[in-house]
């Protein structure tokens, strides 16, 4: 018990991290990461080296928020009130336009939001994210390209507005 509490120390930060960024809720990035290390620990025997856990850990989290994602009605309207919550190591910068970014992020459909996250946030390369998420490699990287175009598309219209800045 004394290991896995350990694992669970090691990695707490990174899956909340991860699971509050695809679901932008603090309360269910909470329960998301507690559904991924109850069904760790159900799995455990099976994890066969470090990078095996931590690929296990990216793909469950990323898998069961998609999941989460597609159930939600109001997916566009996501909340992002835990931006400020973020560990220290990732909350350098001005925290306003970090606010803003993600909150562009948030308007992104799960997959490409799960993408983007695991390529500039786990800094994972395409065939990494590929093999995370289970699809082709050319499919990580054409998300990769049309929500990047998006995201600046969203950025324009959002400086052009009247109420142009970070979103409250």
């Amino acid at each position: 018990m004394g290991a896995f509490r350990d694992l669970i120390r090691a990695h707490q930060d990174a899956i909340y991290t991860l699971a509050l960024h695809l679901l932008g809720v603090r309360e269910d990035a909470e329960d998301l990461a507690q559904d991924v290390f109850v069904a760790l620990h159900r799995h455990l025997a099976a994890i066969t080296s470090p990078a095996h856990l931590r690929f296990w850990l990216r793909r469950t989290v990323c898998h069961r928020a998609i999941d989460r994602l597609r159930r939600r009605s109001a997916l566009a309207n996501l909340p992002l009130e835990a931006a400020a919550e973020l560990p220290a190591a990732e909350s350098d910068g001005d925290p306003m336009l970090q606010r803003f970014l993600l909150g562009l992020i948030a308007e992104l459909a799960p997959m490409p939001r799960a993408v983007l996250l695991l390529r500039f946030q786990e800094d994972l390369d395409p065939a990494q994210i590929a093999e995370v998420l289970d699809v082709p490699t050319n499919t990580v990287k054409s998300h990769l390209k049309r929500s990047l175009a998006r995201l600046r598309g969203l950025w324009d219209a959002r400086a052009r507005s009247p109420r142009a800045g970070v979103q409250s």
